[in-house]
């Protein structure tokens, strides 16, 4: 009880989304988006920070997942897929907290026959409480502050939270050879501008 105050106070602090309509027929994508819900059923989590409903690729916004294929070492000395680990912390978290999501921005098309991805905010309510599920995710310390391609967090607050998480050993931070993400995309970023 006392560690779910605690959860629940970070949140209240770090939580600055809060959903206000809802739209139950599936993410919208204009200027005049409604919010809406992740469905029980019929939804794909891809990583965790990313899932498919309605044929939409749907990605929380300043979030970045564990890179699936990559390991860590868990307590008992078994190796474990990090992505596949935050994956299920993301499924586990919409299921049990049922959130409602807002549509903020859009990316290209990887292809021409491919929707783009919508980037999303999402938030649940645990009693009075608006949680942002990034926040969550982050704090728990199955996600991480995501950073664009200039070095730059995508949004501060999720930095701060990371540092919560790494200083409490949250999550995957109990593990010392956890593989962050950041690093090892940074790390193929600069190998590929470093080829001739």
């Amino acid at each position: 009880m006392k560690r779910s105050l605690a959860f629940a106070a970070v949140f209240s602090v770090l939580a600055p989304f809060s959903a206000s309509a809802q739209d139950k027929d599936g993410p919208a994508t204009g200027a005049s988006a409604q919010v809406f819900s992740i469905p029980e059923n019929n939804v794909a989590f891809l990583t965790g920070d990313t899932w498919q409903q309605d044929g939409q690729k749907l990605r929380l916004y300043g979030i970045q997942s564990c890179i699936r294929g990559t390991t860590y070492t868990d307590k008992s000395g078994l190796k474990q897929d990090c992505g596949t680990v935050s994956l299920a912390m993301l499924a586990a978290m919409v299921r049990d907290t049922k959130p409602t999501c807002s549509p903020i921005a859009q990316l290209p098309a990887q292809k021409p026959d491919v929707e783009p991805t919508i980037l999303v905010v999402c938030s649940s309510h645990v009693g009075d409480q608006s949680l942002d599920l990034g926040t969550a995710l982050i704090t728990q310390g199955f996600a991480f502050a995501a950073f664009s391609n200039d070095a730059k967090p995508v949004y501060m607050p999720y930095l701060v939270a990371e540092a919560t998480a790494k200083q409490g050993k949250a999550g995957l931070w109990a593990y010392s050879d956890m593989p962050h993400p950041n690093l090892i995309l940074f790390g193929a970023m600069q190998s590929k501008t470093q080829r001739p």
